[in-house]
């Protein structure tokens, strides 16, 4: 079977008795045939694992950014993202940068908005972290 990138669209799955979300999917369809790729949570760290910043929205696209890394090491890219899960240490601190992250995530993704989930966790693995971004990624055949 030949199998184009093109062909491996996600589709958004946004239920009318749900309400019109903002910013992200309720579901994405993976099309048949495609490969599942699982993403290690992501935190806003750089190639010598230090972190980026300890401004929220900094950390966040650091963490994006790598996040995109792994999916393209993959072969993919960012459309190809079907889920993300953000966990953050303090969802107000996220509430008073959202206007900045939604910025730099559309900078990253565009108008791709996956199926997400934002969880407040007491802390990350990473002292200093304030974000963790773990995702899923459905790639072509091959």
């Amino acid at each position: 079977m030949n199998f184009h990138l093109a062909t491996m669209k996600l589709t958004p799955i946004n239920p009318q008795a749900l309400g019109a979300p903002r910013g992200y999917s309720n579901g994405m369809l993976a099309p048949a045939g495609g490969r599942l790729l699982c993403i290690a949570g992501q935190v806003g760290w750089d190639s010598q694992q230090k972190i980026v910043s300890e401004i929220f929205a900094e950390q966040f696209d650091q963490a994006l950014a790598n996040v995109l890394a792994v999916v393209r090491e993959a072969g993919g890219e960012a459309g190809d993202l079907a889920r993300l899960t953000l966990y953050v240490t303090d969802h107000r601190e996220y509430l008073r940068e959202v206007a900045r992250v939604g910025e730099l995530y559309r900078e990253r993704m565009g108008r791709h908005f996956p199926a997400m989930a934002l969880v407040e966790v007491a802390a990350l693995l990473e002292p200093g972290a304030k974000v963790e971004i773990e995702a899923t990624a459905v790639l072509a055949p091959g």
